[in-house]
C-alpha cells in the first residue's frame, strides 16, 4: 500500500510517505520538479510523442505455428496447428491465429529476425549489449523518468501479478526485468502493484481538494536538489517521497484504474474465457503459468494502453514462462500448448490493434511481439520443439511504422534467414529511433559513449522506417 497524509500543510518526513507493496523503482522529479538532470532541459527536444508496448513471449515461441507455417514441408516440420490465410495475399499464419490473420494488413512480420542464440534469458528486453539494461531505462535516461505533464513514469514493466492478486509472481530466474546496468536504481522501470488490480496498490489517504496549492508544496521539497549526484538520482527516502507525490499529483492512480474503460472494452480485451483452467491438463508443471496467462494477458496489454495513453513511453508485459514448449514434464506438446498458449495471444493482441486503431492511437503507440528464441525446426520424439536460436518470431505495430508487410525470408524448413539476417541490435535501434530523435542525441554533448553505443549500435529496420 502507498498512503500519503495531509497535515497542516507541513511534510514531515514519515507522514509524507508511508511505502509498503507498491515498486515505485524508477520515479523521479526531472521535469515535475524542474530540477536538470545530466542532460537537462535540453531531453525534452530529443522526445517523440510515441510510446512503446513490448510484450515479452517468456519461453521462446515457435516460429512456425505463429507466423511462418511452412505448410509446405514434411510432417514434423510443418505447423502442428495448421495454418490460416490472411488479409495478405498468399500469406499464412498459424492455425491459432484467426483474429491476428484478418487484421495482417495492420502490421509486419519479421520472418528473418535472429535474437542471438537459444538461452532462456530475457535479451529482447535487456541485454549485454543495451549495457544489461532494460530497453525503458535506456530510453528513461534521456527522456526522464517522469513525463513532465502528467508525472507517469516513462518505464514500467507489467507481471501477472499487476492484475490479479492470485497470479504467480514474476519470474526473474532468466533475468532481471528491472535491470538498469551502469545507469543506476532510479532508471530501473515502474511496477505497479504486487496483488490485486493494479490500482488497488494505490490507497490515499487524504482529501484530494486540499492538495490544490502545488506550487507551495513543491516548494517544501527543495531540499531535494541537494540530494541529486551526477546521475540525477535521489537517495534514500527523500527519492520515495519524491517519486510518489508525482505519482499522486500527475493523477497516474487513474491509469491504472480498469473500471474506468466501458464494459464492452473490458469484454474485448479479457481473455480468461478462452482457456479455462479446467481445460488445461495438471501433468504440466507450468500448469499455473498456462492459467494465468489466459487470465490475465488481455488485461495487461489494456493497462499498458492506459499507461501509454497517459505518458509513459515504454511498457514491458510478459506472462511468465509460458512459451517453452519441450513436451516435458514441464511443459506441453506444442500442438497442446499453443492451444493454451496462442487463443489468448490473438485475441489479446488483437483486441490492442483494433482498439489502437479505433482511438486514433496507432501513429502513437508501438507494439512489439517476440520471445528470447524460436522452437526447433523439427518436432521432437515427444511431440514438442526445442531450443533454437536460428529465427526468432517478431511481430510489429504501429508507432508510424510500416504495416501490412512480411519483412525476409527463411529457409524451407524455419530454421535459418535465407535473405539478409535481422537482429537484435536492429530491432533495439527501431525501437529509439521511434521514441527519440536520434539524429539530435548523436550530435548531443555529454552524453556517455556506452549509453549512445547501445542505441546506435545498428541501423532500424528499414523496411518498417523506410
Amino acid at each position: 500500500m502507498l498512503s500519503l497524509q495531509y497535515r497542516d500543510r507541513r511534510w514531515g518526513r514519515r507522514e509524507f510517505l508511508r511505502a509498503g507493496s507498491l515498486g515505485l523503482g524508477g520515479l523521479g522529479l526531472n521535469h515535475l520538479l524542474n530540477l536538470q538532470s545530466a542532460f537537462g532541459l535540453e531531453s525534452e527536444s530529443l522526445v517523440r510523442d510515441r510510446s512503446i508496448i513490448f510484450l515479452f513471449l517468456h519461453g521462446g515461441p515457435s516460429q512456425t505455428e505463429t507466423f511462418d507455417p511452412k505448410m509446405n514441408a514434411p510432417s514434423g516440420i510443418r505447423s502442428a496447428t495448421g495454418a490460416l490465410s490472411t488479409a495478405l495475399p498468399g500469406i499464412q499464419f498459424g492455425g491459432t491465429f484467426p483474429r491476428l490473420a484478418s487484421l495482417a494488413d495492420k502490421f509486419s512480420i519479421v520472418r528473418s529476425f535472429q535474437s542471438g542464440n537459444g538461452n532462456h534469458d530475457i535479451k529482447p528486453v535487456v541485454a549485454p549489449a543495451t549495457s544489461n539494461a532494460n530497453l525503458g531505462s535506456l530510453y528513461g535516461r534521456i527522456a526522464g523518468t517522469n513525463h513532465p505533464e502528467t508525472g507517469m513514469p516513462r518505464n514500467a514493466a507489467l507481471f501477472p501479478r499487476c492484475v490479479d492478486s492470485e497470479a504467480q509472481p514474476a519470474n526473474l530466474s532468466f533475468g532481471n526485468f528491472s535491470s538498469t546496468g551502469s545507469l543506476g536504481s532510479a532508471y530501473a522501470p515502474f511496477v505497479p502493484g504486487g496483488g490485486g488490480e493494479a490500482q488497488q496498490a494505490m490507497k490515499l489517504q487524504f482529501e484530494p481538494t486540499r492538495l490544490d496549492d502545488r506550487r507551495s508544496l513543491l516548494s517544501g521539497l527543495d531540499r531535494i536538489q541537494r540530494d541529486i549526484d551526477t546521475q540525477g538520482t535521489l537517495q534514500g527516502l527523500d527519492r520515495f517521497q519524491q517519486q510518489a507525490f508525482s505519482t499522486i499529483l500527475g493523477g497516474v492512480a487513474k491509469a491504472f484504474d480498469l473500471s474506468r474503460e466501458d464494459r464492452q472494452t473490458l469484454k474485448r480485451f479479457d481473455t480468461a474465457p478462452l482457456v479455462r483452467p479446467e481445460e488445461i491438463s495438471k501433468k504440466w508443471n507450468n500448469y499455473n503459468n498456462y492459467v494465468d496467462n489466459a487470465k490475465t494477458l488481455g488485461k495487461l496489454l489494456l493497462l499498458a494502453r492506459r499507461m501509454c495513453e497517459s505518458g509513459c513511453g515504454f511498457v514491458t508485459v510478459t506472462t511468465n514462462f509460458v512459451w517453452d514448449m519441450h513436451s516435458d514434464v514441464n511443459n506441453a506438446t506444442v500442438e497442446e500448448g499453443m492451444q493454451y498458449m496462442g487463443w489468448p495471444l490473438d485475441y489479446a493482441v488483437s483486441a490492442l490493434i483494433e482498439d489502437l486503431e479505433s482511438r486514433g492511437l496507432d501513429d502513437r503507440i508501438m507494439l512489439v511481439v517476440t520471445g528470447e528464441m524460436g522452437r526447433t525446426p523439427k518436432i521432437n520424439a515427444k511431440g514438442g520443439r526445442d531450443h533454437w536460436g536460428g529465427l526468432t518470431p517478431l511481430m510489429v505495430y504501429g508507432g508510424g511504422l510500416k504495416g501490412g508487410q512480411v519483412i525476409g525470408q527463411s529457409t524451407s524448413d524455419a530454421g535459418a534467414p535465407a535473405s539478409t539476417p535481422i537482429r537484435l541490435e536492429h530491432l533495439v535501434a527501431t525501437v529509439m529511433h521511434n521514441l527519440l530523435d536520434m539524429g539530435k542525441l548523436r550530435t548531443m554533448t555529454g552524453i556517455p559513449n556506452d549509453l549512445l553505443r547501445s542505441m546506435t549500435a545498428a541501423e532500424p529496420i528499414e523496411e518498417l522506417v523506410g
